[in-house]
């Protein structure tokens, strides 16, 4: 018995020993693809509840940095302009909107692949993106706008926005393609503009490129910092869902047609920038 019992500890120990050897790139690589797994799981999970459409729930994806479309109240409660519209399009379809606070890339993604029913976030209508998501009707017109530091001097005019200046823009938004492939410029990405904002005040930043709205709700917030006088492009913003997805998008069509007809989306609009 005893010789059994110290067999199997030599046979312990033994093991032991060889796992110790293992290369310490091989357990990340172990541990990486359990994470994937899980994180590959828990997404395909969420995908087939949203896209089942059974759980009485319509869950919205979007970005809260970017008002007045989509901002945190009380640093926790998301709302805005594009959260109005998707109260709208929930009380319609009967069901209760969940809205899901990320990244405007995560966003993006997420609609991609069917974790949430939609994304409202400021999204512009591009050719790359339609390739990879299926879009609404548009219901909002922006302007670009340029973001500068008061009596930097470097940048004056909207003009001087060109190949070598120092931009900061969102991740993955309009700004961010028309500075890099349109303006050549030397593009810092930022996942909220506030962050930009940061960098543009300690002289990091020669400007920054945002839509119009959004951009008065920055100036607000900083007295050193204000708006150029006109714009770099118009922009216009339309919904997100998943590549396919007709019946949810002409549910949500239907909709914001309805509330575009009856000068709602405007009345929202005010109540977000008047506050």
């Amino acid at each position: 018995m005893k010789r059994m019992v110290s067999l199997a500890c030599v046979l312990a120990l033994a093991v032991s020993m060889m796992a110790g050897c293992s290369s310490k790139s091989e357990e990340t690589k172990a541990a990486e693809t359990t994470a994937d797994t899980v994180a590959e799981t828990t997404a395909e999970t969420a995908g087939e509840s949203a896209a089942a459409g059974d759980s009485g729930k319509l869950i919205m994806a979007t970005e809260a940095g970017f008002a007045p479309y989509e901002y945190t109240e009380d640093g926790e409660t998301v709302v805005g302009v594009d959260v109005d519209i998707a109260n709208e399009i929930a009380k319609a379809m009967g069901k209760e909107l969940e809205i899901q606070n990320m990244t405007f890339d995560g966003a993006l993604l997420a609609v991609q692949q069917g974790v949430v029913d939609f994304a409202a976030a400021g999204i512009s209508v591009t050719p790359d993106r339609q390739e990879e998501m299926d879009f609404t009707i548009e219901y909002a017109t922006s302007k670009q706008v340029v973001v500068v530091k008061k009596d930097a001097g470097k940048i004056t005019s909207v003009d001087d926005v060109k190949e070598g200046t120092v931009v900061g823009v969102q991740m993955g938004t309009t700004g961010d393609f028309y500075c890099t492939d349109d303006l050549g410029c030397e593009v810092k990405q930022f996942s909220k503009y506030a962050e930009a904002a940061l960098e543009l005040k300690n002289d990091k930043l020669d400007c920054i490129v945002m839509d119009s709205l959004p951009a008065e709700q920055l100036v607000a917030a900083n007295d050193d910092l204000e708006i150029l006088d006109g714009e770099l492009f118009t922009d216009k913003y339309a919904i997100a869902v998943k590549k396919g997805n007709t019946e949810l998008l002409d549910q949500i069509n239907e909709v914001l047609q309805q509330l575009i007809d009856e000068g709602k989306i405007d009345e929202f609009t005010i109540n977000h920038t008047t506050k």
